[in-house]
């Protein structure tokens, strides 16, 4: 292997490394992320695109440990309110809280550009989506009653993190419930 594709994989490993320590991170108990969901299912790769522009200091394309390294200071110093090198649980709380205000806001955006089929930068009740379709809530029917009960609504949470536990994501094969769906 030649020396630039070996540092070239080692820096892409490191900086995964990092993006999936941000994910264990703010994994809540059940390691589901956050209340809201997290990054919706996104793995290290892909949150190591999300922030590659930030984690890219020089702005020269490529991300190297020492950037890596200064973001990961960076935001450890900013959490860090009253300067004292730890972060407690009222700096961690108001860290993670802002940077899920980033994440909503960036979402929101990304939905208004979406959904907003007039232009007019808001979303009246036509716009809005109608929710899950009925294709998916007969997936979610197990017993095919026409109603979804609280077990198969619980069954399938199951199913989606023990998905997400093995790195398959919400979103493998033909939608969240896809028929290629296997049982682990």
């Amino acid at each position: 292997m030649k020396k630039t594709t070996r540092t070239t994989l080692v820096v892409l490993a490191a900086a995964g490394a990092v993006a999936a320590t941000a994910a264990v991170a703010e994994m809540g108990p059940g390691g589901m992320m956050g209340s809201m969901g997290g990054h919706g299912g996104m793995g290290g790769g892909a949150m190591l695109l999300q922030e590659f522009d930030t984690l890219d200091a020089d702005k020269d394309g490529k991300v190297t440990p020492a950037e890596i390294a200064a973001q990961r200071q960076a935001r450890f110093t900013a959490a860090d309110a009253n300067g004292d090198g730890k972060l407690d649980a009222a700096e961690l709380t108001a860290f993670q809280t802002a940077r899920m205000a980033e994440r909503l806001a960036a979402r929101t955006e990304r939905m208004l550009k979406w959904l907003d089929a007039n232009g007019d930068g808001a979303l009246s009740a036509d716009e809005m989506p109608d929710g899950p379709s009925a294709d998916r809530l007969a997936r979610l029917d197990s017993d095919g009653d026409g109603a979804i009960s609280r077990d198969e609504a619980d069954a399938a949470l199951k199913w989606m993190a023990g998905r997400m536990k093995h790195g398959k994501g919400m979103m493998g094969g033909k939608g969240m419930m896809g028929d290629d769906r296997d049982d682990d």
